[in-house]
């Protein structure tokens, strides 16, 4: 019996693999929530956060701040509120200090989150979970990410090369669907194929993996664990492909070359395969902190988004249910990432976008570039409209306002309140019709820019009054507050409000 097969024994003990274990017995004592700690213990921690060079708690008062970090709900997630690339990341890696899990449920390597560690080291993360720089915290990717391995392991031997442990914290779902290297081709092959409607994809493969998974030929993590029928099962899949697309070449030798390869990563694999949905769960009845991470936000949800300009998975609050298993009414504070200002990437509606010089310099400003593909994202306005779509859909208790330091050049500041038809017949909401979107016309409100540096403000009162205005007047568009301000990329560069 071969490595593959002798490993299969374990798997109708879905907690029974070795990264499991080894974090079962780290997480054995359950993190006190600052919020229900004693009053003694809770100035003892409050203290230590205020000396933590990790955390960088920035507000004047670090009570405050670290008995709001400690009173979120026990399950919380960080989605995006515009088109992605809001900074989803470094928040994530800021809260992990505080949850046990921190849990991927959607997306693929499309998703780029990038987080610096305490010394100011870069982190460019596509499917790790951003908790990994906290040696304390145990990553899942849940059985609604899909997993391309290659890149997985790449990540992993990346972090360990630069002296971040992974073994024994990260889990991946054996319900997780594998992408393969031809799903990136297809994806290729397909965006050229609609030429100038393209979506403008990150040619990861995401749509190709995720239409073998709802055509109900994909492959699973679980599969691997079964190599007598797993070549019967990517020639159906190759050959698929091969029926589509003229430019696909497929033949006996890429069957061969496959299998083969896909024996190694499964060999590999298999410490990191479980049964996420019960170790989820498992952790939810055992009181342990879970903090869900969001792939992508809301507008490129493939339900709500700009159809057909979106992503193939749900990267807003429902997707995290049914992306890692676990029940709606188990889930609690839900913070949602926005810019200051909006980007996007690939094609699409973008009703705010600011065309020309202005565009550029708001690009260079922020340095708007993609994680996973380098490509200069499209910049402009913050778009109110779209923002309080986002907050209807998701819920949010919160918001994390980031890279507002961008701005600090401006004299002036432009908010997109509201769309109007041609007519002038007000529309209420972010409407689904592109040919509507293509039609409206944005109302803008005009703030006073404070054309200061703000990178080194440590507490809200610290920065400008203008841009503290500029954070009210949002907050009061929306409805929602703002209790997390970006001012800069690093962990100490965020402000409890």
């Amino acid at each position: 019996m071969d490595v593959i097969s002798s490993s299969f024994a374990v798997e109708f003990n879905p907690l029974a693999s070795p990264a499991w274990n080894s974090l079962r017995r780290r997480h054995h004592h359950q993190r006190i929530p600052l919020s229900s700690a004693s009053p003694r213990r809770s100035a003892v921690l409050c203290s230590a956060l205020k000396s933590s060079p990790s955390l960088s708690v920035v507000d004047s008062d670090s009570s405050d701040s670290a008995a709001r970090i400690g009173s979120l709900s026990q399950v919380a997630g960080v989605l995006g509120c515009q088109w992605g690339d809001e900074g989803k990341g470094k928040l994530v890696d800021i809260l992990a200090q505080h949850f046990d899990v921190v849990a991927r449920c959607q997306g693929g390597a499309n998703a780029g989150h990038t987080i610096y560690n305490s010394e100011g080291k870069k982190f460019a993360l596509h499917l790790v979970p951003s908790g990994i720089l906290n040696e304390d915290t145990l990553c899942v990717i849940g059985n609604g990410v899909v997993v391309h391995l290659p890149g997985l392991f790449k990540e992993i031997d990346g972090l360990e090369a630069n002296g971040v442990s992974c073994k024994g914290r990260i889990l991946v779902s054996d319900r997780a669907h594998l992408l393969f290297d031809f799903h990136q081709e297809v994806d290729g092959l397909r965006e050229a194929e609609l030429a100038k409607s393209f979506i403008g994809t990150t040619r990861r493969g995401i749509g190709p993996c995720y239409s073998s998974k709802v055509i109900r030929n994909g492959i699973r993590v679980s599969d691997l664990r079964h190599m007598d029928t797993f070549p019967q099962k990517l020639d159906l899949l190759l050959s698929d492909a091969a029926s589509r697309f003229q430019g696909f070449n497929y033949g006996p030798e890429m069957l061969r070359e496959e299998v083969e390869k896909y024996k190694r990563f499964a060999e590999r694999l298999e410490p990191y395969i479980a049964d996420t949905v019960c170790v989820m769960n498992e952790f939810i009845s055992q009181k342990k902190k879970v903090l869900v991470e969001g792939g992508q936000a809301t507008m490129l949800d493939i339900d709500f988004g700009t159809y057909p300009f979106v992503t193939s998975s749900s990267p807003s609050a429902g997707g995290i249910c049914s992306g890692l298993g676990i029940a709606p009414r188990v889930l609690g504070d839900l913070i949602g990432v926005v810019k200051a200002y909006t980007t996007r990437v690939g094609s699409g509606p973008f009703p705010t976008e600011i065309l020309g010089q202005g565009g550029d310099l708001l690009r260079f400003a922020g340095q708007e570039f993609g994680t996973t593909t380098g490509r200069p994202r499209r910049c402009g306005w913050l778009d109110i409209v779209a923002l309080k779509f986002c907050c209807q859909i998701n819920g949010f208790s919160s918001l994390n306002l980031t890279k507002l330091d961008v701005l600090s050049d401006l004299a002036e500041i432009q908010l997109g309140v509201s769309y109007k038809l041609p007519d002038g017949t007000p529309v209420k909401s972010f409407p689904a019709d592109l040919r509507l979107l293509e039609q409206l016309k944005v109302e803008y409100e005009v703030l006073p820019g404070w054309q200061t540096d703000i990178s080194s403000a440590r507490s809200y009162s610290d920065l400008p009054k203008a841009a503290q205005r500029y954070v009210e007047r949002i907050e009061e568009l929306v409805g929602i507050p703002i209790h997390y301000i970006g001012i800069g990329p690093g962990r100490d560069a965020l402000i409890y409000k």
